[in-house]
């Protein structure tokens, strides 16, 4: 398969693949990242995983079309659990909420015993992910962001180790924003935080006239803390 027939956003994500990386693609969909990966001779096995009998038949079409039964395992299984039984060093998650993603993970931590990188590209709430990796010991080693078709997406690339070696003492705001993303803000950073900014300024403007309940105090700090850090990033 040709780079050409990747999205951007999963060429991208091949990109934080290691040569010679066996690889899990939960949530495999069509397939197409495994077919490219053993295509390319990048990866020599790939298990292409999804809790859906749908999308992995669809999966299963694209590695025959592609000639690759021998390099590409489709299986059936609900996120971590097609590890079970398998050696492979790399796992990724793709094309869900950081949210799902984090849960993912934690379902079946244990399975991740022989893992040394985790490639994981939420398609919102990064700060779910990072901060799951944060607390499970997973220093994050890189970040991309990118746009494609009007949507910006993230990738957080982790390994085994020091999980708080990439942070400063900014801490909360750098696992909300990202702080590989934060030392070298693109075009894509400058979109995303700018829409956010301006629903915060919204949200904020809203919260003045709402009537005092419990958590609401509490909420509008939240808010004006992050409008605070936002103006001074995109300043």
């Amino acid at each position: 398969m040709k780079k050409d027939k990747l999205s951007k956003r999963l060429e991208k994500v091949s990109q934080f693949i290691k040569e010679g990386a066996v690889v899990a693609d939960i949530g495999s969909d069509h397939g197409y990242l495994p077919v490219y990966l053993t295509d390319t001779g990048k990866s020599p096995f790939v298990i292409a995983g999804d809790v859906n009998e749908g999308p992995l038949s669809s999966a299963r079409e694209q590695i025959i079309k592609h000639n690759l039964n021998d390099k590409i395992k489709a299986k059936l299984g609900s996120g971590l659990a097609v590890l079970e039984g398998e050696s492979v060093d790399t796992v990724v998650i793709a094309g869900m909420g950081g949210p799902l993603i984090a849960s993912i993970l934690d379902k079946d931590k244990e399975l991740l015993k022989g893992v040394n990188r985790l490639v994981l590209q939420p398609n919102v709430a990064s700060d779910h992910v990072r901060k799951w990796l944060f607390d499970n010991g997973w220093n994050l080693v890189d970040e991309a962001i990118l746009e494609e078709d009007d949507h910006v997406y993230e990738i957080a690339v982790a390994e085994k180790g020091n999980a708080r070696k990439n942070y400063s003492s900014m801490l909360e705001k750098e696992l909300w924003m990202g702080p590989c993303l934060l030392k070298n803000k693109n075009s894509a950073f400058e979109k995303k935080w700018k829409r956010e900014l301006a629903q915060l300024e919204k949200i904020d403007k809203q919260l003045e006239t709402a009537v005092t309940r419990p958590g609401l105090r509490e909420k509008k700090q939240d808010i004006k803390m992050k409008i605070t850090w936002l103006k001074e990033e995109l300043a």
